[in-house]
């Protein structure tokens, strides 16, 4: 959660127009990822942002979704949706 909240100060002082983000809230609870999805959407206006995630609450507060499945072995599937439609 610290570390979250220095990147956020970061991007306060020195806005990225591209942030990309590994799996920064897995160790978070379900509160506070949905303060770090709050975080975020603040910050959609300066920043893209892209979020590699398997938690629900993250997964649910954007506005696209890709995902990567395999239903043959060796043979991957990109999936996309837009939410919010």
């Amino acid at each position: 959660l610290t570390a979250i909240a220095l990147l956020f100060a970061i991007l306060q002082l020195r806005p990225s127009p591209f942030v990309v983000l590994d799996e920064v809230e897995a160790a978070l609870d379900d509160v506070n990822v949905s303060r770090f999805t709050d975080f975020v959407r603040r910050y959609c206006a300066r920043s893209q942002f892209i979020i590699v995630t398997h938690r629900k609450g993250t997964m649910e507060a954007c506005d696209r979704m890709y995902g990567v499945t395999m239903q043959e072995r060796g043979i991957s599937k990109i999936l996309s949706m837009r939410l919010g439609e």
